[in-house]
């Protein structure tokens, strides 16, 4: 086992981490507005679709939606407290019938034939969490995949802004007083973090050439006994859709969910969140905007593709 995935099994599996999930577009605004995008994606394409894989499911924000639908989902996650809470919540929902739950990491897709779902989709970047076998996944996910696959992955370009803005996620705090354990240390230490940043050139070209994120810190924190965020390789848009390209899949679109968004400041964001009508005008606009090729790679976090399957 390599250690991309032992880090991401140890994050992934604290205790807290189906809870502090399952409230996060309560909690900040970019995950409004990336699974809002997600979610009209879905919608508008499940023509045809009964039966879905949802790998690096999390606590069930999607399969529990396609479930809904009346999909059939297989809600595939290497975190039991995930799967566990997307299980509550599926019950919660009436759903539980509908998803098969199962324990697993992205690595290992052998239990599953060619084209066995309709639908195959990940979220939120779980590929990019396993590196250096992120193109091997993506060549699995597609093998399994029957009529189409969705996928959202780290995005490089996307992700090269935050090395000049060590308080990124501030402006995307819905609520400062929120009782969300990080959004309190963001709040504390926001003017610490301005203070003490200096922007380091050599670290920008390297993750802009290389795209990896984490590496050799990462490894030694998980050695000392840490839980540090996953080692992460981030995509550039052309490498993606290359990639899904030599897997075969057509007609392939991408997207960058939140690159609307991250151009206004925060007291503007919580005012439109605040208000039904800007929300809902708001998250229309962004899901056009975010839909444009030309700003696919400036997604929030993560750069969105989508394709058919067509067997030869």
């Amino acid at each position: 086992m390599d250690y991309s995935r032992k880090i991401s099994e140890r994050l992934w599996n604290q205790s807290d981490k189906g809870e502090l999930e399952s409230h996060r577009e309560e909690t900040y605004i970019d995950d409004i507005i990336q699974k809002n995008h997600l979610e009209r994606r879905l919608l508008e394409n499940l023509a045809g679709v009964e039966t879905v894989f949802d790998g690096g499911a999390g606590c069930g924000r999607f399969s529990i939606l396609l479930a809904k639908r009346g999909c059939r989902v297989t809600h595939f996650d290497i975190s039991q407290p995930m799967i566990d809470k997307a299980k509550e919540l599926a019950e919660a929902a009436g759903v539980a019938g509908q998803i098969t739950f199962v324990k697993g990491a992205l690595e290992d897709l052998s239990a599953y034939a060619d084209c066995s779902f309709d639908l195959v989709i990940s979220f939120d970047a779980p590929v990019s969490y396993t590196w250096p076998n992120q193109e091997r996944v993506i060549e699995e996910l597609t093998r399994i995949a029957k009529k189409k696959i969705m996928l959202s992955v780290t995005s490089r370009l996307g992700s090269l802004p935050y090395l000049a803005n060590p308080i990124q996620k501030n402006q995307f705090i819905l609520d400062e007083n929120a009782p969300d354990s990080f959004v309190q240390w963001l709040v504390k230490n926001r003017e610490k973090a301005v203070g003490g940043f200096a922007f380091n050139r050599r670290s920008a070209e390297e993750l802009l050439e290389g795209g990896l994120m984490g590496g050799e810190a990462a490894i030694a924190e998980y050695e000392r006994g840490g839980a540090p965020w996953c080692i992460t390789y981030a995509f550039m848009p052309d490498e993606l859709e290359a990639i899904l390209a030599r897997c075969g899949v057509k007609s392939i679109k991408m997207a960058g969910p939140g690159a609307f968004a991250r151009t206004v400041p925060r007291e503007i964001l919580v005012k439109i969140m605040n208000d039904p009508r800007q929300r809902a005008d708001f998250l229309a606009f962004c899901y056009e905007y975010d839909s444009n090729p030309f700003v696919c790679g400036m997604g929030k976090d993560n750069l969105f593709a989508m394709g058919d399957i067509i067997r030869g």
